[in-house]
């Protein structure tokens, strides 16, 4: 073959494994202004919280799960994401998180391609929609390889990010390869290899739907590669029933008795758009987590 005709080939595979072509009706990621962007941490809601809590608590199960910190569950209204509203409880609890930490592995990436580190070559693209949409653990080792731990760890405890803050218990953690073999680099506070606390998920949603991480193109590329989750359990088992036409950005975490998930919701009706994000410890974790979907949208008085 010519040099040109490799050349059209590899243009071809790369424009097949960017992913799904981003929604044209889709505003994400928002462009807040940069003198009056506000720190998640900054909106959370007293109001909000105590809906959040009340009903949670309205079940015994979870009551008991919230008491023993083995649910944590996270909430970000944006119907005004000029003026987001946010509720966590045991927002700081960090626990394993299994798949979920695979958008701090996303996240890395794109840092990397940012600073010509990494090439957006179609082996890569592909590796990036594979370990988002289909949580391939195979392709999320290779990513990791690539990377190193050293720069994943680098991007989440980044000033501009703070994804990982001992100061607020943790958060986004990668630490081991998503494969048998391979050294283990686990987190400074309790030695996990995958974890996550729902306020740093919640945090990372947030800056990534307005233009925070990295650059805007860059947080538009994560969206794009976010979009359309390819598994149907968790939270978009019922978000298929209750959002059936909002745009999902998802990625969910399982292993043994732990549980995770978490989703940004960009309905057509701005009442129905919000950041989703729950951890568990519990066999009947898959169900928890889709009831939790109702919790949220009661709180949120969605009809």
């Amino acid at each position: 073959m010519t040099i040109k005709w490799h050349f059209f080939l590899a243009m071809i595979l790369l424009l097949g494994m960017l992913g799904r072509p981003l929604n044209a009706q889709s505003d994400l990621p928002i462009r807040l202004p940069d003198e009056g962007r506000v720190s998640l941490r900054d909106m959370e809601s007293q109001d909000l919280e105590r809906k959040l809590i009340r009903a949670l608590n309205a079940n015994p199960a979870n009551a008991q799960l919230i008491a023993d910190r083995k649910l944590a569950v996270g909430l970000v209204d944006l119907r005004d994401p000029y003026q987001a509203r946010f509720a966590q409880v045991n927002g700081d609890v960090m626990m394993y998180a299994a798949s979920l930490p695979k958008i701090a592995i996303l996240l890395a990436s794109m840092d990397a391609f940012e600073k010509c580190e990494l090439s957006e070559s179609p082996e890569v693209i592909s590796d990036l929609n594979a370990m988002i949409c289909y949580s391939n653990n195979q392709a999320s080792t290779r990513m990791i390889d690539r990377l190193g731990y050293d720069k994943i760890e680098a991007v989440l405890t980044d000033p501009r990010y703070q994804l990982y803050d001992e100061e607020f218990g943790g958060g986004l953690w990668v630490g081991k390869r998503y494969a048998a073999s391979g050294l283990r680099h686990p987190d400074p506070i309790k030695g996990l290899s995958h974890a996550a606390t729902v306020s740093q998920v919640c945090r990372f949603y947030y800056m990534m739907a307005t233009g925070a991480l990295v650059t805007p193109v860059r947080c538009r590329q994560m969206l794009d590669i976010m979009d359309d989750p390819a598994l149907h359990h968790k939270f978009v088992n019922t978000l298929d029933q209750v959002a059936p036409q909002a745009k999902l950005y998802r990625k969910s975490g399982s292993w043994k008795n732990f549980h995770a998930d978490s989703v940004l919701v960009w309905g057509r009706n701005k009442r129905q758009r919000y950041i989703l994000v729950a951890l568990t410890e519990d066999p009947n974790g898959e169900q928890i987590i889709r009831n939790l979907v109702r919790v949220a949208e009661q709180v949120l008085q969605i009809p």
